[in-house]
């Protein structure tokens, strides 16, 4: 059911996770205007885009130094088609105010707001944990006319979470530990409802746990490799924050290769799960609920996992993988690092991942080593820390005086 007003509500959505929810809820023919990020339910395909992102991914490590140095200048690190969204005159506005990174920020969008006549009701949505999400769902539903709609559909979510709960209580033995990786390089652990789903499908996440009262835990921070060994975890959940499964399996092959990987108990034993960091977990939207009937699923090794749940499981390391292909990538890569710097060229694409990656111009242009551990860092890596410094390869470069 559509909402019943007179006229109806034109919406433009910044935040893929509020799209959902207003899809969810009966809303999606409202929709006037999305993020260029917006991709679920694939119906919207066809609204128009109202976003734009300065950075492009190329590696998680570069991705990293590009967003920091961004949030250092206090620059954006997306755009907004202000003339755009001034002719889709839209009554509502949905956005956030958790984090810089995930989405245009609130105070870009407010003052578009202020100099539209009449002015849009800006909806922020700033969840912290599961039942933040389900409030936002109703948030967006009272915001838009659709309350009742809304309402309905969180019950609906509350029933199926409900039925993981009662099946989780009737279930003994021990809890597995879990290491929720969000980002691989530098790595990140899960925060905010991520642990709190883990924690209440019956594991443990203990580089960032929620709180005993319940509720989120604290946003997403940065571990070394070594805090991460230190926790032993028995199940590993690789998902990359806005990447698919493809972008997500290219970076688990980077991490693959690390020796320090190769050691830890859970990716011997193969419990390594990849995940699409685009479609679960990472967006706090209705989804979250398919996300923890999966782990229930998962960490009781229960039959019963969803059919459509975007995973893979990732294979354990044989033995002398990393010698048997590391001379012949290492060559590919430094012929292709050297065509693309004799051209001029800032960026090439890697032979063997597809990555589009910065060749050491990018950083000479740049005039600092940015700390991130760059592969064709020209300044000896000076900058990245040094436990992490001895994990990496030696910068590949070429002379450029000859």
């Amino acid at each position: 059911m559509l909402a019943t007003n007179a006229r109806r509500v034109r919406v433009v959505s910044v935040l893929p996770s509020a799209t959902e929810m207003l899809c969810a809820i009966g809303g999606e023919q409202l929709l006037v205007g999305r993020s260029h990020e917006d991709n679920y339910p694939e119906s919207i395909a066809c609204v128009p885009v109202v976003t734009g992102q300065r950075t492009s991914f190329t590696t998680a490590a570069e991705v990293d130094a590009q967003v920091s140095a961004a949030l250092k200048q206090g620059d954006s690190l997306y755009t907004l088609d202000v003339e755009k969204i001034c002719e889709l005159h839209p009554d509502v506005i949905l956005t956030q105010d958790i984090c810089a990174v995930c989405a245009i920020d609130l105070q870009t969008v407010q003052r578009v707001a202020a100099r539209m006549s009449p002015a849009p009701n800006v909806v922020s949505l700033n969840p912290d944990g599961v039942s933040d999400v389900l409030r936002n769902i109703v948030q967006v539903g009272d915001a838009v006319g659709m309350g009742e709609e809304a309402r309905a559909t969180v019950i609906q979510l509350e029933q199926r979470i409900s039925a993981v709960d009662v099946a989780i209580a009737r279930r003994v033995g021990a809890k597995l530990n879990v290491a929720f990786i969000e980002w691989p390089d530098p790595l990140y652990v899960g925060g905010h409802w991520t642990p709190q789903l883990i924690v209440r499908a019956g594991g443990n996440h203990p580089l960032n746990p929620p709180p005993a009262c319940g509720g989120g835990a604290s946003k997403s921070f940065a571990v070394s490799h070594q805090r991460l060994a230190e926790t032993d975890p028995d199940l590993i959940i690789f998902c990359p924050c806005g990447l698919d499964l493809v972008a997500s399996r290219r970076e688990a092959e980077r991490v693959q290769c690390m020796e320090w990987w190769q050691s830890l108990r859970a990716v011997k034993a193969g419990r390594v799960a990849l995940v699409d960091g685009d479609a679960m977990f990472n967006r706090p939207g209705p989804r979250l609920v398919d996300a923890f009937e999966w782990l229930a699923t998962v960490l009781h090794d229960q039959p019963g996992h969803p059919s459509d749940f975007p995973v893979e499981w990732l294979s354990p390391p044989k033995e002398g993988r990393k010698e048997e292909t590391t001379a012949f990538q290492l060559a590919e890569i430094e012929e292709a690092h050297r065509a693309a710097v004799v051209t001029g060229a800032m960026q090439y694409v890697d032979p063997k991942t597809g990555y589009t990656v910065f060749t050491q111009l990018k950083a000479i242009a740049r005039g600092y080593c940015c700390g991130s551990g760059c592969r064709h860092c020209p300044y000896g890596h000076k900058n990245v820390p040094s436990d992490r410094r001895q994990q990496l390869d030696a910068p590949i470069t070429i002379n450029l005086d000859s």
